[in-house]
This record gives structure tokens, C-alpha cells and sequence, in this order.
């Protein structure tokens, strides 16, 4: 089964809260769906946003089912593919490809400093085009309008690959303080390092710290050694490492709700 038909089939099946929030250039739905256990607090997980890595997407729907097995408070949202057109161009041979079908990187297009990365590129292409304005592609817009009408305590945004942790966006000492000992305790319950990147820009990570002034973490999955695009086979042993982590931030964040 593809991962298109896991993620329609799981989709179809699920008996809570879904919807579709918007569509990608081609047309294709862009699914979510909620697990709830309690109303707050509330974490958004966002999912193969760049093309290459949709390893994530078969990663979210393992979390989604674990969380609904075990998860005792908070709503976690699940996103598992942003980004299906990109996806596609990737299963069909362009194995290195990350943006979508208009050639936008579409984790440099959110309006948060937007163009001024240190990688960022202003010719579409493969990756780093950070498109003609801040929110010019459909996948963008429709996440970013889905976060501000759930407006969620938390958002976390899974890549591949390389195992470690973002977190930054320059946060003021207040939020810097809460985001650090956030990120730490999805570093204890992961394994995975926390880095600090200067330079980077545009991502949605960025866009929920510096608009919504919520925490966010970027979290790279996968070992470093594996080669794009990780095979889906490999979601397993991924999701092993990651299985408490969305139990232990809704924890965390609980207590200071």
C-alpha cells in the first residue's frame, strides 16, 4: 500500500474529529485529524512538508495511533503530509526533491523573516526558493490558516533527517526560557541533541514562535547514514525513539497551563 492509501485509508476509517484544510497546487487534500483526550493542551504536528522526507508522514500516522491508545490528557492534531504533490514528484524518480509542484520550499514561505535565510534562493528549483511572497503556495496558507484557528499551546514539525532538535527563532528571555526547557525535555524523551542554527529563516517552526508566541520544535528523525528518501520501512524504529515524546510535552506543558 502507498503511503498516499495508508494516509486516505487511516483517514477514512478514523471515527474522531477530521477534516481536510485546504489542497495542494494539484489539488490534492491536505488531511488532518485530531486525537482528544482532554480539550488543553493542544499540539499541532505537522508532517512531510518537504517531499523527500515523507518517511514523517508514515511516522505521524504510527504516533496518531499510539496517542490514541495511551494518551491520557491534551489534543494532539496530526498533519501527515503537507506537501502531496511534492511527494508524488519523488516517488516517481526525482528522489532529492523537497519542494512542491511550483518549485517553492515551502518551509522558507511562512512570514517569518521571510528571504533573509542564509540558504534561501529566489529561483524556484528543488529546494531553498522561498517563492514570489511570504504564503504564495496553497500548502502554506492552508496551514498556517488551520494553526490560527485551532491556535495550539505547541507545534512540532518533523524532517529527515540527522536526529536532533530546533527550537530557536529569537525568542525574547521569557518565551526563551519556557522553549528551552521544552526542548529539553523533547531532547531527554527522544535522545536526540538540541542544535542552535543561525541563519535560518521562513520555516513554520519560525512563523508559530515569532507570531504565535508559542513554543515550536523542528524535529530531524532518521539516522544520518540512511540515504533520501528514507524508506517508509524504517518509520518503526523511528517512531520507537519518539513514542513518549508527545505524552511528556502535553505533561509538561500542563503544568504551566
Amino acid at each position: 500500500m502507498s503511503i498516499f492509501d495508508e494516509i486516505k485509508c487511516f483517514y477514512d476509517s478514523y471515527k474522531g474529529q477530521k477534516r481536510v484544510i485546504g489542497q495542494s497546487v494539484k489539488g490534492k487534500p491536505i488531511y488532518a485529524f485530531a486525537v482528544k483526550k482532554t480539550k488543553r493542551p493542544t499540539v499541532l504536528v505537522q508532517c512531510a512538508i518537504h517531499a523527500r522526507e515523507f518517511v514523517t508522514a508514515k511516522l505521524c500516522l504510527l504516533l496518531a495511533k499510539d496517542f490514541y491508545s495511551r494518551g491520557k490528557k491534551g489534543t494532539v492534531w496530526f498533519l501527515p503530509m503537507l506537501n502531496p504533490d511534492g511527494v508524488e514528484m519523488v516517488i516517481n524518480g526525482d528522489q532529492l526533491y523537497k519542494a512542491n509542484a511550483n518549485g517553492v520550499d515551502l518551509n522558507v514561505n511562512f512570514p517569518a523573516k521571510w528571504g533573509k535565510g542564509k540558504s534561501n534562493v529566489f529561483i524556484k528549483g528543488a529546494e531553498n526558493f522561498v517563492g514570489e511572497s511570504p504564503l504564495s503556495e496553497p500548502e502554506t496558507r492552508s496551514l498556517c490558516d488551520f494553526t490560527l484557528e485551532i491556535l495550539p499551546d505547541m507545534s512540532i514539525s518533523y524532517h529527515s533527517k540527522g536526529e536532533e532538535i530546533y527550537w530557536e527563532f529569537f525568542q525574547n528571555d521569557k518565551t526563551l526560557n519556557r522553549d528551552k526547557r521544552l526542548a529539553e525535555v523533547a531532547s531527554k524523551l527522544t535522545g536526540y541533541p538540541l542544535v542552535s542554527v543561525k541563519g535560518s529563516c521562513g520555516g513554520y517552526k519560525d512563523w508559530c514562535i515569532e507570531h504565535l508566541k508559542i513554543p515550536a520544535l523542528t524535529i530531524e528523525v532518521g539516522s544520518d547514514s540512511l540515504s533520501h528518501p528514507i524508506n517508509t520501512s524504517f518509520a518503526e524504529e523511528i517512531f520507537i525513539k519518539n513514542r513518549d515524546l508527545l505524552i511528556g510535552l502535553i505533561e509538561e506543558l500542563d503544568k504551566n497551563d
